[in-house]
């Protein structure tokens, strides 16, 4: 690792952690393969300027899916490594919240 610009790679933007934002304070981010908990939790501190309470991340595995058009192509899905950044009370990320009017 040599940056904490590398430790976060993007947000991971779905339901679920449309839920996590509003209600747990959680974010989601996609992290390099080597990154481990104090590194995610030092990266998401200085890059966004927040506390961060706790850090949980997960391996999520390779898996195999069908093209639309064509049901007998496999493809495979490469596997990433996932944090779950839960925040401080009243701290936020603004790339999380959307359009502000």
């Amino acid at each position: 690792m040599s940056t904490l610009h590398d430790v976060l790679r993007r947000p991971l933007i779905t339901e679920k952690s449309n839920y996590q934002n509003s209600a747990l304070h959680q974010y989601v981010f996609e992290v390099a393969a080597d990154a481990t908990k104090t590194l995610v939790k030092d990266a998401v501190e200085t890059l966004f300027d927040v506390n961060v309470v706790g850090v949980n991340v997960i391996n999520v595995p390779a898996k195999r899916a069908r093209r639309w058009r064509n049901r007998r192509v496999l493809i495979r899905r490469g596997e990433y490594k996932k944090a779950i950044v839960t925040l401080a009370e009243g701290n936020t990320i603004d790339i999380f919240e959307g359009v502000k009017g």
